[in-house]
């Protein structure tokens, strides 16, 4: 089975700093197979067999922890789950200099609908849709200020998400496939 290894926070702003040579090397040495990272936010895509995807999590934060001595949350996803997401994502969402789109992914405790009864999103500025194992929000870059966007850094959910732009997103899912191949 193929699947993805989303990192929280790794090599943003000088923290959490992780060579994806190097993190290549720890999942190959805990059993990953086919190895490929994308860019270098952690994105980590996989083949494995034998166990769940929680158990998959479990292992790489684990393996992290060893190898780097770093604390980082991994969401698991397989290639099915993925390609849910991206068909659930509108053709029109883009992430360039008119409009930012992003996937958050759910850690598995929240992925539920009702999460999106605790974001606060503004309507006629935010499209925000929730899809098993992801949010999903887009709003034009003139409202970005205006957006409930900006009330999610800090809040509950916002530490159970990984955030992808769509754009990085369905790239990923474009990796998996040519795996899956």
């Amino acid at each position: 089975m193929i699947y993805i290894a989303l990192l929280r926070g790794i090599n943003v702003g000088g923290k959490n700093k992780i060579d994806m040579k190097l993190l290549k090397q720890t999942l190959e040495k805990v059993g990953m197979n086919d190895v490929v990272t994308y860019i270098n936010t952690g994105n980590i895509i996989f083949s494995y067999k034998g166990i769940s995807k929680t158990e998959l999590s479990s292992v790489l934060e684990e393996a992290i922890h060893n190898d780097f001595e770093l604390q980082i949350k991994v969401v698991v996803r397989s290639v099915d789950d993925i390609r849910g997401i991206i068909k659930a994502i509108p053709a029109t969402w883009k992430n360039d200099k008119s409009m930012t789109s992003d996937v958050m992914f759910l850690w598995d405790e929240i992925d539920d609908e009702s999460v999106l009864e605790n974001l606060v999103i503004k309507p006629n500025i935010d499209s925000v849709k929730y899809v098993p194992g992801a949010i999903l929000w887009s709003v034009d870059k003139k409202n970005i200020t205006k957006s409930g966007k900006s009330k999610l850094v800090g809040s509950k959910i916002y530490k159970q998400v990984t955030i992808r732009n769509v754009n990085t997103a369905r790239k990923i899912y474009e990796l998996m496939q040519a795996q899956n191949s």
